[in-house]
């Protein structure tokens, strides 16, 4: 029977604190931080029906097996149940990394008791991001915003964000130029570059300064770079094409072998997952988590096909590596196994129990498993088979050339480099994720000249000669998969919490996605701004590792968990100096954070960003009307320059002088730019006017643009076409969330392909009416679909809605609990709670009878 997660846990909200603490200092936090920061927990509401399910089922058993996962979390769940149940028969702990047949019978051979150090660490764990939370995020609240967060985790990836777009916007560009000759030979077409010119380099990206454009280094070392321009690279090329024959100077070959890469875990499969299958870390943990709990092979019953995927290390087991090294043997030959590959963890953090990931049975390849998964399941299944077994082959063989072209050009000695690499041996590159690409170079000797195209004489040829512009890019914005990496590299986190970091980011309004990339709100910038400069030991990269290293050594127990949480929380040393002193001391002399701009040229005073009530806005000086305006939602940090900010108060100010007056109201029409786009308005807003008519500008029209009769045009929506002829009512056309519309009393029906809101006739839309409604699915971010609900035939999704995730079978809805990852839930759990929320629903009551009222009159045609 399963547990479906925590059982228990710190209350929530303040209705789930228990009456016998509520009078306590320490009860909003629910840690009794006056008594060994003793948790108090609560059994929440989603979780009473399985406690009593797994009571009832307690009375018949004879002998209680917990076979959770076997990391800090799946401990402390046994240790709940436990607590919980309070079982009178004999217990056993068991742990698996695979669901086999035997890895299940070798679980239940060898049982063990309950971890107590791994339950203590994932208790402190769950106390530290308590005491975190509920101590800072009520500074946020009084500085920044109401109902903010911070987060001990989500806090350092935020701020990671934020300073990489502090970077882009602090990045200068500088444009440099590079010289290309395309040769041909043998007819084998290769390029050669620019490596040289008058015994100096040419400059390239990585020569520049990030943060001013120009030339790194002292005057000594950029003394032997050379900085080409538009005019000098055009000039050089002109006379090296001019200057033939070159001549071939230098011819290397060399063998160079590449190692393949070590198993997949957790955060290496994200990365993967991201760039090769475009699959976010949450998508990619819901689709490994479904491969892990098992799928039909055939047979009815269901069977693990991945091993467990929140891990950190890289170990394979000796069966795994001796299965591994005879299928490659049998399928590709001797000469593609040198013995097994054992990999060593680099961080020490990892969790050496647990396995890499990998497939549970080698000799299922990923076309054998076709008619078993689904395109999402084999796509995955498909790279962790590749990466398993690319890991135990031989390297591959490159053989690399390389051939240096010298020439002369105004007098000074030039040199052009060709390379090329070509397979020499494949090795694991035949299931590698991704293929080697050959360069072929033809074969020179030394000595050899090139010459013109149309030369008579053998040898290569020069085909053409450019100068090419080039411009150092900023910095990448971070995307899912890389955040993870770079959490990862700095020891923040553990398998378990970085897809529910990166997705926690989001949902709390710190980060938007751009595509795949992270960019930072305004709101994000501003809290850690304020934590930056008041908290920042709480929020720097080596305190937060640290802390990770902390929860290690109790899971060790090599530290005891209550002197770690009592140094973080009031005392000093490595784990802070007191987090409660540090908000006493810096709280009177906080202020409300801002986020600088720059000045204004002309009246000298400071342009900052401020986050308001609603959404962020430019101040200039001491703001007011004239002073302020909001900034829309499209424009990023680094594009919010000095310019633009001017530019933003520049419309506004415009917007404030009238466009004209409506000819039939004789109101006054602006055009304003609001935080979701530009708009045109109908009248002032006052106490009786609170919600004047707008109405957006199309897509890519500016304010510029704007005139009285664009504005009329638009303000003309809804449009009244005419009464329908059955019974009288009006049929109107306007633009909807959806588009365009026409509507007649609670019928809708879309405009089609050719129909224009402005001119469509009232005939047009009669027959547009008269055509069956098409059904419009309720929009709604599916993060999952798990599979049929086999009483309404309708997909089990998985979705994110305005209260959280839930599940939804087209007929009832179930929140997920609390402490579930909405990735990892799965189709017999969704089913669950389906079933509990149905039960849960309550019998439509009986309308009452309708009164008796006088019959409308039948409008007449």
């Amino acid at each position: 029977m399963a547990s479906y997660g925590h059982i228990r846990d710190l209350p929530s909200s303040a209705s789930e604190i228990p009456a016998a603490v509520k009078s306590k200092p320490w009860a909003r936090l629910a840690v009794d931080t006056e008594n060994g920061f003793t948790p108090v927990y609560v059994v929440p509401k989603e979780s009473r029906p399985r406690i009593a399910e797994l009571k009832k089922a307690l009375k018949e058993a004879d002998e209680v097996v917990l076979a959770t996962d076997e990391d800090r979390e799946g401990e402390s769940i046994s240790w709940h149940l436990l607590e919980t149940l309070n079982p009178k028969v004999p217990v056993k702990r068991i742990a698996f990394h695979e669901i086999t047949q035997s890895a299940i019978d070798e679980a239940l051979a060898s049982p063990r008791e309950v971890n107590d150090d791994l339950v203590r660490a994932q208790e402190s764990r769950r106390v530290l991001d308590r005491l975190f939370g509920y101590e800072l995020s009520p500074v946020l609240w009084k500085k920044v915003a109401p109902k903010l967060s911070a987060g001990r985790v989500q806090s350092v990836a935020v701020r990671l964000v934020v300073e990489r777009e502090e970077e882009r916007r602090a990045f200068r560009a500088s444009d440099y130029w590079s010289v290309e000759a395309a040769l041909k030979t043998e007819g084998i077409e290769f390029s050669a570059g620019l490596v040289e010119w008058d015994g100096r380099r040419p400059a390239t990206g990585k020569d520049f300064d990030a943060a001013t454009g120009a030339l790194k280094g002292d005057p000594k070392t950029q003394a032997d770079v050379v900085h080409l321009t538009e005019s000098n690279a055009k000039s050089l090329a002109d006379s090296l094409k001019g200057g033939l024959p070159w001549r071939v100077a230098r011819v290397e070959q060399k063998k160079t072998t590449q190692r393949p890469a070590p198993p997949f875990i957790t955060s290496t499969l994200q990365q993967a997952a991201s760039s090769l299958l475009n699959m976010s870390p949450r998508k990619t943990m819901q689709v490994a988590q479904s491969l892990y709990e098992g799928v039909d092979l055939g047979g009815g019953e269901r069977e693990g096909v991945i091993t467990y995927m929140r891990t950190d290390s890289l170990t394979l087991s000796e069966k795994a590596l001796a299965e591994a090294g005879h299928y490659i043997r049998k399928n590709f030959g001797e000469d593609y196994y040198t013995g097994p590959r054992r990999y060593t963890t680099k961080s020490k953090n990892a969790q050496e129990a647990h396995e890499a990931i990998r497939p549970t049975h080698v000799d299922r390849t990923p076309e054998q498993m076709d008619q078993y998964l689904d395109g999402d399941q084999l796509a995955l299944y498909r790279l962790i088979w590749n990466r398993t077994m690319a890991s135990q082959m031989a390297e591959a063989v490159l053989l690399k050339t390389t051939i240096d072209f010298e020439a002369t050009a105004a007098g000074k000695s030039v040199v052009l480099r060709a390379n090329g690499s070509v397979v020499a041996f494949p090795g694991y590159l035949r299931v590698a994720d991704t293929a080697q690409r050959d360069t072929e170079l033809p074969h020179l000797e030394e000595g050899q000249e090139v010459t013109a195209q149309d030369s008579p004489s053998a040898g290569p040829k020069l085909v053409d000669i450019t100068a090419n512009s080039h411009r150092t890019q900023p910095p990448a914005r971070y995307t899912e998969a890389s955040l993870v990496q770079r959490l990862e590299e700095e020891g923040i986190g553990r398998p378990s919490t970085y897809a529910p970091t990166v997705s926690t980011i989001q949902a709390r309004g710190y980060v938007e996605r751009r595509g795949k990339a992270l960019v930072p709100t305004f709101l994000a910038i501003a809290v850690i701004k304020l934590l930056r400069q008041h908290f920042e030991e709480y929020v720097d990269l080596g305190f937060t590792a640290r802390m990770e290293d902390a929860l290690d050594d109790i899971s060790n127990g090599k530290l005891n968990w209550v002197d770690f949480l009592a140094a973080f929380y009031r005392g000093e040393g490595k784990y802070g100096h007191g987090l409660v002193q540090q908000i006493e001391r810096e709280l009177p002399g906080m202020e409300y954070p801002t986020i600088p701009l720059g000045e204004d040229p002309d009246s000298k005073l400071p342009i900052f960003v401020r986050v308001g009530r609603t959404s962020p806005f430019i101040q200039r000086g001491e703001g007011g009307p004239e002073n302020t305006v909001t900034i829309p939602m499209d424009i990023t940090y680094e594009e919010l320059t000095v310019d633009k900010a001017l530019e933003l108060l520049k419309h506004k100010e415009k917007s404030n002088e009238a466009l004209g007056n409506h000819p039939e109201t004789g109101e006054p029409i602006f055009a304003f730019l609001g935080p979701y786009g530009p708009y045109v308005q109908l009248g002032e807003k006052t106490e009786t006017n609170k919600k004047p008519k707008r109405a957006s500008l199309p897509k890519g029209t500016s304010l510029d643009h704007v005139d009285l009769k664009l504005a009329l045009k638009l303000l003309s929506l809804p449009r009244a076409l005419g009464k329908h002829p059955e019974n009288g009512e009006l049929v109107t056309t306007a633009i909807g969330r959806f588009g365009p519309f026409v509507k007649w009393g609670d019928e809708f029906r879309s405009l089609e392909a050719g129909d224009d809101v402005y001119t469509i006739t009232f005939e047009r839309a009669l027959e547009l009416l008269a055509q069956p409604k098409k059904s419009r699915r309720a929009t709604k971010k599916v993060i999952a679909t798990l599979g049929d609900d086999a009483e309404t035939g309708k997909p089990i999704e998985v979705c994110e809605g305005r209260y959280g995730p839930f599940v939804t079978n087209g007929k009832v809805n179930a929140s997920l609990p609390k402490d579930a990852d909405p990735a990892a839930f799965t189709l017999e759990q969704a089913k669950d709670l389906l079933a509990n929320a149905a039960a849960k629903k309550p019998a439509k009551r009986k309308a009452k009878p309708k009164a008796k009222t006088k019959a409308k009159r039948k409008p007449k045609a």
